[in-house]
């Protein structure tokens, strides 16, 4: 029984093999193996890591079990790494259930989406691969660079389409772009275009600076409120001239 344990492990750690013949590696300071029928469970610990074609996973501990190990749970220091999407996660807690592609964190975690050069932070994540959906919840902040202006998104509750580039933002969401500021019953932006359409209920403080030749005030507010539901939706083209 022990040779046939040894054997065993020493298949695991060369590869995985997974549906739709993806290999899966991973490797740790130390490793143990519980092969018991119906509770499989391998623990990796010290520098854990797990990695496929697209995805890569680092931590001080990751539990491997279920079907061919079809679920991990990794914790302490957790790095994830997507090249296929572009992004790069950090957080404390993490579970993955490769064959739905789905990548959950109860916790506080930061998320770097290098396609989109933005940078998300809340206290739940919920990763959809094979929707190319991202849910972010409890606490969101998202912030948006670029060479001459900045984006700026609070909210406690996101979804980002990835296929579409779009950004939902509802729950209390407030927008502030070029200096301005933008508050509504649900916000939506779209990454490549800089685009906002605020729709419900609307706020928003237009920041403009006035030329010496027009006034001796240099810089003004001009405050856009709205106690009424809209019907419609108003559109910002974020790329216009202020």
């Amino acid at each position: 029984m022990k040779m046939i344990s040894i054997l065993t492990l020493l298949i695991i750690t060369v590869s995985l093999i997974f549906p739709e013949n993806k290999d899966f590696n991973f490797s740790s300071d130390r490793t143990s193996i519980s092969l018991a029928e119906g509770s499989e469970l391998t623990k990796l610990m010290g520098n854990a890591k797990i990695s496929s074609e697209e995805t890569k996973i680092s931590a001080d501990s990751i539990e491997l079990f279920g079907d061919d190990f079809r679920f991990a749970r990794c914790s302490g220091n957790v790095l994830v790494v997507d090249t296929k999407q572009g992004i790069r996660i950090t957080t404390e807690n993490l579970f993955f259930d490769r064959e739905k592609e789905l990548m959950t964190i109860s916790g506080y975690a930061e998320m770097i989406d290098q396609k989109n050069e933005i940078v998300v932070k809340g206290s739940y994540f919920e990763n959809r691969g094979k929707e190319n959906i991202t849910i972010i919840q409890i606490g969101v902040r998202i912030l948006k660079a670029s060479e001459n202006d900045s984006m700026v998104c609070r909210s406690e509750y996101a979804k980002f389409n990835r296929d579409k580039d779009i950004l939902d933002l509802s729950g209390m969401p407030l927008v502030f772009w070029k200096d301005d500021e933008y508050r509504a019953t649900r916000i939506s932006i779209n990454l490549e275009t800089d685009e906002i359409t605020l729709t419900g209920e609307v706020s928003g403080t237009i920041r403009s600076e006035e030329t010496e030749e027009e006034s001796s005030t240099i810089e003004s507010d001009e405050t856009i409120e709205s106690d009424e539901t809209i019907e419609s939706d108003e559109t910002i083209e974020g790329s216009q001239s202020e």
